[in-house]
């Protein structure tokens, strides 16, 4: 069982993810993290949440975009979600620089960045169904 739990659903727009950002460091800041920590887990939350928004929906603001965060003694685990046109090939996806979009100019580090802030990475995804990305991050204030 779990200490405490969130869930959270919004629009695919573009101005949520900021929103995103905040309401998941809010809940992750009970563990007293430091700086750091907490900018690690902001930064691959809208790592996430952009992706949901640009390669899921493509920016279709219809889409729903869902987030449940969990805290467990000093972890937090935060799954982030879309139902949108899934990935084809996640391994391919998981490659530095890979992006779907690049018409629109984009990195392609997304994966690459919530892999090197979160302490684990769980991609799951399934062509023209959706996106579920688990992440997982232990404080080491608590530990």
């Amino acid at each position: 069982m779990y200490d405490n739990m969130m869930k959270l659903e919004f629009m695919s727009k573009s101005q949520n993810e900021g929103f995103a950002r905040v309401a998941v460091a809010a809940f992750v800041s009970q563990l007293d993290p430091t700086i750091e920590e907490l900018t690690d887990v902001k930064t691959a939350v809208s790592e996430a949440v952009t992706n949901c928004i640009i390669h899921g929906y493509g920016n279709d603001e219809k889409g729903i975009v869902k987030i449940e965060a969990f805290i467990e003694n000093n972890e937090t685990t935060i799954i982030i979600e879309d139902n949108g046109v899934g990935i084809e090939n996640v391994e391919v996806a998981r490659q530095p620089l890979y992006t779907s979009r690049p018409d629109l100019e984009r990195s392609g580090m997304g994966f690459t960045v919530m892999e090197t802030f979160m302490d684990n990475l769980i991609i799951e995804s399934e062509k023209g169904k959706g996106t579920k990305i688990t992440m997982k991050k232990i404080f080491k204030s608590l530990s």
